[in-house]
């Protein structure tokens, strides 16, 4: 059985589950991602589970759709950066949160944590943290 940390899926038009090529962290995997999917546009979504031992050294924002983040193991803190300033969200195993379509986001993971992210990836931009 693949796994999802290491094959995310993307689930695109017409209710469809794609199994992606090994995920490999790096900005050129995302690239093809957005290029193989391109014709779905902001309604295909990146399902994929990432775990983390340390916090994140980028912020990232999604503008053509919203972000669903679960907690699946340990903690984690989801830092937004909204107009009336930043805004954090402690997780739990099993707690969520949304990042808003547009909202530059990082986390901080507190001593290992697991995610599942749920993801408008079209138009997806990173910048340093």
């Amino acid at each position: 059985m693949p796994s999802l940390e290491q094959h995310p899926v993307h689930l695109g038009l017409g209710a469809t589950v794609q199994p992606q090529p090994v995920f490999t962290g790096e900005l050129a995997w995302y690239e093809s991602y957005m290029a193989r999917h391109l014709a779905d546009g902001a309604e295909g979504r990146l399902v994929a589970l990432h775990s983390f031992d340390e916090s994140w050294t980028s912020w990232e924002m999604h503008p053509s759709g919203e972000e669903l983040v679960l907690c699946t193991e340990g903690e984690l803190e989801l830092v937004q950066e909204l107009a009336a300033g930043e805004h954090r969200v402690y997780l739990r195993k099993g707690d969520y949160a949304v990042n808003p379509a547009g909202v530059w986001h990082t986390a901080n993971c507190r001593g290992g944590c697991t995610a599942l992210f749920i993801t408008a990836g079209k138009d997806t931009q990173h910048r340093p943290r």
